[in-house]
């Protein structure tokens, strides 16, 4: 075994990206503090071929060197655009056929591993702030609630943790077999 070198990643070019990007799925980053956290969800965006991200409120947008940090570049290839009100962003994509889900513990979430993905429904995937979590303004947006479980104490995940764990399984459930 050896690793691959660059080289033999095949990879491909930001117009080819935005061509092969799904979009039945996007991301709204609901106020989100930390530009680490930002770029990380665009470099976990173009891994799994995310095609926009909607960046609200408070978070930061790029060119941005903090941003830039964790995007590796990813900033080139996924789509993004800033609203300075989250709930413009989800009246946009409710208007345009996504279903809007709140990744948020909530008094009706579903945990993760039950929530079903439909392949051929578009989802807006909703992520709150580090601190206070999707805002109960955006949440009345909502038509449903995904909860990752948890074991342990804080029973709380770093954004773009679960930013990786969600698209994870909604790429799992909605891959054709």
């Amino acid at each position: 075994m050896r690793k691959l070198q660059v080289e033999e990643l095949n990879r491909i070019s930001p117009d080819s990206y935005q061509a092969q990007a799904s979009d039945n799925l996007v991301i709204v980053l609901d106020n989100i503090r930390s530009m680490h956290n930002v770029g990380s969800t665009f470099r976990t965006a173009d891994g799994f071929g995310v095609k926009k991200i909607y960046l609200c409120g408070i978070t930061a947008t790029p060119p941005h060197r903090e941003i830039e940090k964790t995007a590796l570049g990813a900033t080139e290839t996924v789509a993004w655009e800033h609203q300075a009100n989250t709930i413009d962003a989800l009246t946009q994509l409710k208007e345009e056929g996504y279903q809007i889900v709140a990744v948020e513990q909530t008094s009706s979430s579903v945990l993760l591993q039950n929530f079903l993905f439909e392949p051929q429904q578009k989802y807006a995937l909703v992520f709150g702030n580090e601190v206070f979590g999707v805002t109960d303004e955006a949440l009345k947006y909502c038509e449903k609630a995904i909860e990752i479980p948890q074991t342990g104490s804080k029973h709380s995940l770093n954004i773009s943790v679960c930013v990786g764990i969600v698209i994870w399984q909604h790429q799992l459930k909605t891959s054709v077999r």
